[in-house]
């Protein structure tokens, strides 16, 4: 029986402390929609997602009205395009990212995902022709996502791709120069990358998923941090069951409410992906999360032990309210998306190495990091090989979303807009990592990667 405590609690979460669904995202196959003829399959693949979606965002904008309950995104991710435009005789698939924006916007939503490719163990003749096109496609598209899997625990680190990598990011700045190089916020390269994440920029729809799928994120730091005041003092036990019953209060609001737009779209659910996603909004950051534990500021020593606790009981919290959580579920720390990481970045307090070490602990990796415009490609490539060996090693999915802001330089500050909010230029290494990368082949997986 619902009481009328949590009823009020409920409300208050929502209009006093920030808590929402973050995301709603409908996940589509376009496996149906390969042709050989590449404007064939680009027509299917638009008469699909625009009738599959067609009351998407209307039935979402009603619930969330009924609910009272704000859905921030209505997104929408697909069959990875490497897959589907990889049987067509094309040369450079940005058509199909200029057909996937077209559809999008029919649809109404605010991203879609999909522009992607899985190159952990080697390269397909789509795959190749996809990384090459994403400047290009990314420069000339507002909806487009791109994501790359460039590594994994089963079949370890793809050097080559990531050599690759490293220089797509440094032309999709330069090809988005005049928005602070917006493009390479829409671009993220993943290490064990999941099927069924409902976030932007990384989601795909797995060739392992349904035919359509709704699949949930919701987010609530400010929620966290407000119960974690009421805990001040108490010792660290204290703080995970507070984290734990919060997750699991966030969760269970948050399946009400996508199951209800399931069942009005008589689509299946998927996931629920229960993510402490911040927002450059006072009061809706993970920062001050680990800082209300008791740190002077983000990045302090400790630091990294408090996002883990934080991880951990964002988890355990959420799993028990639900059995169907999936995606990235966790804690989030991209800079320019929480107030507090930007904060602590201007202090002196957190560095790309702090945040490196961070990665290890939570769910994602450097995520929405600002770095100067000079950077070299092979340093960008040397910064995704490490983060992708964190995940490797420690069986996680790790990411990396960097952004070489061209014409701006350490301490300058970036600014992107809205959600992806604005970051504070950071400092990278000044020695190279030139013919480590030259190197390419690949890493072989660990050892404790063979369970079979």
């Amino acid at each position: 029986m619902i009481k009328t405590k949590h009823i009020l609690e409920t409300i208050k979460m929502v209009d006093e402390l920030k808590f929402d669904i973050r995301t709603v995202t409908m996940g589509i196959s376009l496996l149906d929609c390969a042709d050989t003829d590449g404007a064939k399959a680009r027509q299917k693949i638009y008469d699909k997602i625009t009738r599959l979606t067609e009351e998407f965002v209307k039935t979402a904008e009603k619930t969330e009205r009924e609910f009272g309950v704000p859905i921030i995104n209505k997104r929408i991710s697909v069959t990875p395009i490497s897959i589907v435009a990889g049987s067509s005789n094309d040369t450079d698939y940005v058509k199909f990212a200029e057909t996937l924006d077209k559809a999008a916007d029919v649809a109404g939503v605010n991203f879609i995902g999909g522009f992607s490719a899985l190159v952990q163990k080697g390269f397909t003749k789509g795959d190749e022709i996809l990384i090459r096109s994403i400047p290009q496609a990314l420069s000339v598209t507002d909806k487009v996502c791109s994501s790359i899997n460039v590594a994994s625990t089963k079949a370890g680190i793809n050097m080559d791709a990531i050599k690759l990598m490293g220089q797509i990011v440094k032309d999709t700045a330069y090809l988005t120069a005049d928005k602070d190089s917006l493009g390479c916020a829409k671009l993220v390269v993943f290490a064990n990358s999941v099927e069924d994440n409902p976030f932007m920029a990384g989601a795909f729809h797995g060739v392992g998923e349904a035919e359509k799928v709704l699949s949930v994120g919701v987010s609530g730091p400010g929620v966290v941090k407000y119960a974690l005041e009421g805990v001040r003092g108490q010792n660290f036990t204290e703080v995970c069951e507070t984290i734990k019953k919060t997750a699991f209060k966030i969760t269970r609001a948050g399946e009400v409410v996508a199951k209800e737009i399931c069942k009005r779209l008589n689509i299946p659910f998927g996931i629920m992906d229960l993510s402490l996603a911040p927002t450059p909004e006072i009061g809706d950051s993970v920062a001050r999360i680990l800082e209300e534990m008791g740190l002077e500021s983000c990045g302090a020593h400790g630091t990294t032990a408090a996002l883990a606790l934080l991880n951990d009981a964002v988890k355990k919290g959420g799993i028990m309210a639900s059995s169907n959580v999936g995606g990235l579920s966790g804690a989030f720390i991209p800079v320019s998306e929480d107030e507090g990481m930007i904060a602590a970045v201007n202090a002196g307090s957190l560095s790309l190495e702090k945040l490196e070490a961070m990665t290890c602990v939570c769910s994602v990796g450097l995520d929405m990091v600002a770095i100067p415009g000079d950077t070299p490609a092979s340093t960008i490539s040397a910064i995704i090989a490490d983060e992708c060996a964190i995940g490797v090693i420690n069986q996680k999915p790790t990411a990396v979303r960097i952004i070489p802001v061209y014409g701006k330089t350490i301490g300058d500050m970036a600014e992107f807009g809205g959600l992806l909010g604005r970051a504070p230029v950071m400092a990278v290494s000044k020695f190279s990592s030139e013919d480590f990368i030259a190197r390419g082949g690949r890493i072989p997986a660990p050892v404790h990667s063979f369970k079979n």
